[in-house]
């Protein structure tokens, strides 16, 4: 009887820790999700941010070091475009916050 109690014994060692490893995934993937959830949220909020200061609906003052560094990356995005992108469309704030794409 002892070897069978060792492999019952055994078995729901491994069977606990197959329940624990997949607890700890699943709390991970949520945490991930929520995580990218709340950049998008954050680069929402940094676009919508970029067009009001650019259009002077808000002052831009505060906030003038990082719509510098986003008409910076914009401008490098234009000059990356060649002279023959005449006809592609322009770029905006969604361009230089691309995780604003819509899926996970």
């Amino acid at each position: 009887m002892s070897i069978i109690s060792s492999v019952a014994s055994t078995a729901g060692r491994v069977a606990h820790d197959m329940r624990s490893s997949v607890h700890r995934a699943r709390i991970e993937g949520e945490r991930r999700v929520l995580e990218r959830h709340h950049r998008r949220a954050l680069a929402a909020l940094g676009a919508r941010a970029h067009v009001l200061a650019r259009d002077g609906d808000i002052p831009a003052g505060a906030l003038a070091a990082e719509i510098a560094e986003v008409d910076a990356r914009l401008a490098d995005l234009a000059a990356a475009g060649g002279p023959d992108d005449a006809d592609a469309p322009s770029h905006d704030a969604a361009t230089a916050f691309p995780m604003l794409a819509d899926g996970d």
